[in-house]
């Protein structure tokens, strides 16, 4: 008995710190919204100064070379490719690369457009691999050693630039030419498609228009997006360039030029509309594979960040707590096995426990209600009414629950079988 009720304390004890780890999580959310509405005025009049810069003459634009990654995404391609293509930008200057890495009828549509973008005067061409050594990281590094350029937009497949794009976005690098890359705010092709749509319009808009904006304001790390960007090649080759041994290719690279002294801009003001997955295996799967990349950089940049001498001590801060975000579901995982376990064991610990779930899941609904709803006024202006946005918040927190078990099935079947190397899980496409 004595056994039993040591251990029930000890998991009580697991139970209540990761109810405070998850307070932090979501509380540091909280934060970024009182950040936003402190740095917003002054954040948003430095992003009209920047593009309002005037760029050179046609004659003296850098040349820019527009990358686009692909596998078996099948007729989007061409859309991507044609998209690319019209952008405005002085046409001896402006380069496109198809990387594609398909092993389906998706190849030889590269091929074609690629064929039919060039007779009509445009440099476009497929670089096909036959394997995917590296994914996504290794096609872009692979692709940046065949051109002697100094610009690279990079553009899922799915995402449909302005034709403005390369006339809004090359300005900040005109102002401030120590800007490793310039990053647009997603939009959205399907955002009111169904449900999961709508609630990822609004996750992302806080992601984008809080997270991302804030970070940008207040000189904080700010993570690629892996799409909607445009690089300089000094940045990524200061950053040690482009891996592929991680599933987030963006935010490692990120980090490892951050740590060199290299800043980026978020741009509130220009939307890319790309496609949102619009069934729940497709998104699990997805936010699967954005958790594990997540937390393979983290453990990666720690030691990074900490010997770093040139980061002050509050810039460290900010990253490492960005990088700890990673940690939330694992932490609400084992919170709530230990909390159970905790309740089997000794029945009377249950009002505590329960006294303290019912704490944080309250804590949890205030700071993500209003993380989320400060993202979706401040992008799109508050146009989902409040019955139908509470309907959004609780399909987010689902998910995440969902997530979180779906992580543990993923890891439990890895546990007990043969080691494989990582895999990078492209989200399809359907060319919505």
């Amino acid at each position: 008995m004595a056994m039993l009720a040591t251990l029930a304390l000890l998991f009580g004890a697991v139970f209540t710190v990761c109810c405070v780890l998850l307070a932090a999580f979501i509380g540091s959310l909280l934060y970024m919204v009182v950040l936003h509405h402190r740095l917003k005025a002054r954040g948003l009049r430095r992003e009209e100064m920047l593009l309002s810069t005037p760029l050179p003459a046609d004659a003296d634009l850098p040349h820019v070379v527009v990358q686009i990654p692909s596998f078996n995404e099948g007729p989007v391609v061409r859309r991507g490719a044609e998209s690319a293509a019209a952008l405005d930008w002085p046409r001896d200057k402006l380069h496109i690369q198809l990387l594609d890495d398909s092993t389906d009828e998706t190849a030889e549509m590269v091929r074609q457009v690629a064929a039919e973008l060039r007779a009509k005067g445009f440099d476009v061409v497929a670089l096909q691999r036959t394997d995917r050594s590296g994914y996504k990281g290794g096609a872009l590094h692979e692709a940046m050693q065949q051109t002697p350029y100094d610009f690279f937009a990079i553009f899922d497949v799915d995402y449909i630039p302005p034709t403005d794009f390369l006339r809004v976005c090359m300005r900040p690098f005109f102002a401030e030419p120590k800007t490793a890359f310039v990053q647009a705010r997603f939009d959205f092709l399907n955002p009111h498609e169904n449900a999961l749509t709508e609630m990822q319009m609004v996750t992302l808009d806080a992601h984008l228009g809080i997270e991302q904006a804030t970070r940008c304001w207040a000189g904080h790390p700010l993570p690629f997006n892996g799409t909607c960007g445009i690089w300089q090649r000094a940045a990524i080759d200061a950053g040690g360039g482009w891996k592929g041994d991680t599933v987030t290719e963006d935010l490692d690279l990120t980090y490892r030029g951050w740590v060199k002294g290299w800043r980026a801009l978020f741009l509130t003001s220009v939307g890319v509309p790309g496609e949102l997955p619009a069934d729940t295996k497709t998104w699990l799967r997805q936010q699967q594979r954005w958790q594990d990349g997540f937390r393979h950089v983290s453990m990666r940049m720690f030691p990074e960040i900490l010997k770093s001498r040139d980061i002050t001590l509050s810039s460290k801060l900010a990253a490492l707590l960005h990088l700890c975000m990673a940690l939330n579901q694992p932490v609400l995982l084992v919170g709530i096995v230990s909390g159970i376990l905790a309740g089997l064991l000794a029945p009377s610990l249950v009002p505590l426990l329960l006294t303290l779930f019912v704490v944080t899941v309250a804590w949890v609904l205030v700071c993500a209600t209003t993380f989320l709803r400060a993202g979706h006024n401040f992008i799109r202006g508050g146009e989902i009414p409040p019955l139908e946005f509470g309907v959004v918040l609780l399909r987010f927190v689902g998910g995440q629950v969902a997530t979180v078990f779906r992580s543990f099935g993923v890891h439990l079947r890895k546990t007990f079988s043969k080691p494989k190397p990582v895999v990078f899980d492209r989200t399809p496409k359907r060319g919505t």
